[in-house]
This record gives structure tokens, C-alpha cells and sequence, in this order.
């Protein structure tokens, strides 16, 4: 077992189009997304949830995502990829609380560190995860499709299966370049 620093210093999300079957049983999906929950999240609003979509929901996304990309003037192979080829994925909804304390923006950021946590959790128990939005999710249909509320909108959607043991890593920032240390 690879050490958690070592595993965070090298973790490579597995691509979209890469991950087959198997894919987690449900019992496994649901301690993946109790980890997910143990994001940071200010005022402990739980700004977010989940929708766990299997092989058949993700296939009967499919068909409205390539009419909505067709109407839009959208590539609609393209938008609708990964409803087509995945086996699994999880849909990070970002839900917006009212509270006079906590700003919309720290809500997101939540959100965002949910879909983290979530790749993170299934990387480290030996799954392939990427973490997807893409065109669709930012359409107001595609959110009414899930089932979603006015003020719900998909934080990613983060697909899990099984998928290439190890990747190549990508080229990194130069931390020292992007880095300043304040001082007054």
C-alpha cells in the first residue's frame, strides 16, 4: 500500500473512455460517497448530493443529450459520449442553501471538493474515476432530465469503473513559478 502522501503526489485520473466493467457494486458506490462527504464544507450546510447513474440511466441520457446538442449546434457525438460508453458514473449536484453567512461561491468550492474527494476515494480503493462536466451539465435541460431543482445545478459528474492500473503522468506546473510566499 502506497503511503497517503506518495499516493497524492502521484494520483492520475483514469480517462472516461478508458474505464470498462466491472464496475463498484452499490455497497461500494455508497462508502465511496461517504468519503466524498467529508469534503469541507463551511456552515455545514451540505451544499450538495448525489444521483448514482448505472449502465441503463446513463443510457437513457443519451438520447436527450444528443437532441439537446443537435439543437444547440452542438457536436452531438460529443456531448454525448460518455452517457454512451460509460458503465457508471455519480452526479455531483451542487445545491444552493439561503444563509446569511455562508457565500454561494463557498458552496461551489464545496461542491467541487466533493467531486475530489469522490475521485480520490475510488482511486485509492483501486478504481479507475474521472471526473467529467462537459457541455451538457451546464444546460438548464439536462438538469430538469435529472431531476434537479431551480437552484440545483451538476457540480461533475464522476465516472467509476474499472480502469489501466497505471497512466502516464501529464505535464505538472512549476510549483516555484506559480508560488510566492507573502510577506509585509
Amino acid at each position: 500500500m502506497t503511503d497517503p502522501l506518495t499516493f497524492l503526489r502521484t494520483r492520475r485520473s483514469r480517462p472516461q473512455k478508458l474505464l470498462t466493467a466491472p464496475v463498484p457494486d452499490r455497497d461500494t458506490v455508497m462508502a465511496l460517497l461517504e468519503i466524498a462527504a467529508r469534503a469541507p464544507d463551511h456552515g455545514k450546510l451540505e451544499p450538495w448530493r448525489f444521483i448514482v447513474l448505472d449502465q441503463a440511466a446513463l443510457r437513457s441520457l443519451a438520447g436527450p443529450v444528443r437532441a439537446m446538442a443537435q439543437a444547440a449546434g452542438q457536436d452531438a457525438d460529443k456531448a454525448a459520449f460518455q452517457f454512451e460508453t460509460s458503465d457508471l458514473a455519480v452526479v455531483v449536484v451542487e445545491v444552493r442553501k439561503d444563509s446569511p453567512k455562508i457565500p454561494a461561491i463557498e458552496q461551489t468550492y464545496s461542491a467541487g471538493a466533493v467531486c475530489m474527494q469522490l475521485i480520490n476515494a475510488a482511486l485509492a480503493a483501486g478504481w479507475g474515476a474521472n471526473w467529467l462536466s462537459g457541455w451538457p451539465s451546464h444546460q438548464r435541460d439536462f438538469c430538469t432530465h435529472l431531476g434537479l431543482d431551480a437552484h440545483e445545478t451538476v457540480a461533475g459528474l464522476v465516472h467509476i469503473g474499472t480502469g489501466p492500473a497505471t497512466m502516464p503522468d501529464r505535464p505538472r506546473p512549476d510549483i516555484a513559478a506559480i508560488t510566492r510566499w507573502f510577506t509585509p
